[in-house]
């Protein structure tokens, strides 16, 4: 009796230890795909405000980039080949095809494939529209596909308003590892309205959740919970805050004091904080 108990004891132990092991290993590999995906969305934000820019761009012309050539003062124009169906000025839909070949570098940042951008009047009047479509689009080497749809709520010309949402949205990283994803935010401009450059141009992300998913099922949810600035001139959302909801991660990502750089600060809700390189 008394072996037959030592057995029973011996095998609970190895169960309980087989357990243990398995909870801890499923631990680390939920941290693992959450820090994927946690990754995959800052590439998805990059690459949509990115292309945001370059539809701005586009839009602030409102005529024709045909026959411009690379000596122009436009960055975009440095890099890609713009062309429009309709070059009359004030003359909608215009549908604006920026062709970035088989690969060309602005401030660090290699684009290849093309971008079309549809625009169905002037960007800022309420009610507008502009899409961006991708096809064979790469952003540093990501495969960055999906429809970007802007929709205009302006309501007052000083501070022009929008309604993003992306529908279809994929990357498929350097790993060739694909992410879904989808979602909505509402986006105002908060400076240089008045100007006629670019380069003062603030934006700011009000509110908005985004779907990040895994072919395997995990997914990451993201929430705006202190409105993100973004600026023209700069590559990086500089600051803000966002609420990460996923499998491990649950927490709050942090950009900083509106610095333009690419660090951001990840807090765990049990206080565990983490550098984050966007």
């Amino acid at each position: 009796m008394k072996n037959l108990k030592l057995k029973l004891w011996s095998g609970v132990l190895v169960a309980s230890l087989i357990l243990v092991s398995c909870t801890k290993e499923d631990e680390v590999k939920n941290v693992e795909l959450d820090q994927k995906l946690l990754v995959a969305s800052a590439e998805i934000d990059f690459s949509n405000e990115l292309d945001f820019n370059s539809g701005i761009e586009v839009a602030n012309d409102n005529s024709s980039y045909s026959g411009k050539t690379n000596n122009t003062s436009s960055p975009l124009t440095t890099c890609a080949t713009i062309t429009v169906d309709n070059a009359t000025p004030g003359v909608f839909p215009k549908v604006f095809t920026l062709n970035f070949g088989t690969g060309c570098t602005i401030n660090g940042i290699t684009r290849s494939g093309v971008l079309i951008v549809t625009l169905s009047g002037y960007f800022t009047n309420n009610g507008s529209v502009m899409t961006i479509e991708r096809s064979n689009y790469y952003v540093n080497g990501r495969h960055v596909e999906g429809t970007v749809t802007y929709v205009s709520e302006t309501t007052n010309p000083e501070t022009p308003q929008w309604t993003r949402t992306i529908t279809n949205g994929q990357i498929t990283n350097l790993q060739w590892e694909v992410y879904t994803h989808n979602g909505t935010r509402t986006v105002k401009q908060t400076e240089g309205v008045s100007t006629l450059t670019l380069g003062d141009n603030v934006y700011h992300v009000l509110s908005g959740t985004h779907t990040v998913n895994r072919p395997n099922g995990t997914s990451l949810t993201v929430t705006v919970l202190e409105t993100l600035i973004k600026k023209y001139a700069c590559n990086y959302i500089s600051q803000g805050q966002l609420d990460l909801n996923g499998t491990f991660l649950d927490g709050v990502l942090d950009y900083g004091n509106n610095t333009c750089d690419n660090q951001a600060t990840y807090t765990h809700s049990n206080g565990v904080v983490y550098q984050v390189n966007l």
